[in-house]
């Protein structure tokens, strides 16, 4: 029972020497890697804090500058919109500049609005999903203060079967080509979008609409 007394004692002090060594050796790194996994979870946490302040205050600088801008106080909204493009955070500099161009378009003038929603659609800092979006609404505008070209020069290529906007396009394109009298033009887009079983559905009854329209004045044959 001594030996065995002995024997575990010695164990137990060559296990607490090897411990020692193994400590001394790799104790700085342990020390080390367990400071930097906290130091990094503090940083992601302030981080993460840090970002959500910046989105929190862009995003209330917006919803103002859209009540103002709802309550038709558009100089106001225009120049709040001016400074979130210039200092907010995320998307909301792009979400300003878009904004500012339809507040522009409330005031009455198209023009400016046309040159904002261009200026927004070439701007590669902004998503191309939005600078499609401005070259569409640009689009929109010009049905009715540019010609059919105006119009095509900036959605055509969103026409295409593979764009996500191409219904909306291709309203803006047929709409155009009907007030420049190209009617065959205009009667092929619509019932491309009368046709399309995945257009939206407000735009497949504009579609049929106009096609009746277009056949009730005789500029388009039946069939």
């Amino acid at each position: 029972m001594a030996d065995d007394s002995f024997i575990r004692e010695v164990n137990e002090e060559l296990r607490s020497d090897q411990a020692k060594a193994v400590w001394r050796r790799f104790g700085p790194l342990i020390i080390g890697c367990a400071v930097a996994i906290v130091l990094g979870t503090a940083a992601n946490v302030a981080y993460t804090s840090w970002t959500a302040s910046k989105s929190s205050a862009s995003g209330d600088k917006f919803l103002a500058a859209l009540d103002l801008a709802s309550e038709g106080k558009n100089d106001e909204a225009l120049t709040a919109l001016d400074d979130l493009e210039k200092t907010g955070y995320g998307s909301y500099p792009a979400l300003a500049q878009l904004r500012a161009a339809t507040v522009l378009l409330q005031k009455g003038d198209a023009k400016a609005a046309v040159e904002a929603f261009d200026k927004a659609s070439q701007d590669n800092a902004i998503p191309a999903p939005l600078r499609d979006m401005a070259r569409l609404r640009a689009a929109y505008i010009l049905v009715d203060s540019g010609s059919y070209d105006d119009v095509a020069k900036r959605v055509e290529t969103l026409s295409a079967d593979s764009n996500p906007m191409r219904h909306s396009a291709r309203e803006t394109l047929a709409l155009a080509a009907w007030k420049a009298g190209r009617n065959e033009d205009a009667a092929k887009l619509f019932k491309q979008n009368a046709d399309d079983a995945v257009a939206p559905p407000n735009l497949r009854q504009r579609a049929n609409t106009m096609l009746d329209l277009m056949r009730g004045a005789g500029t388009l044959s039946e069939g």
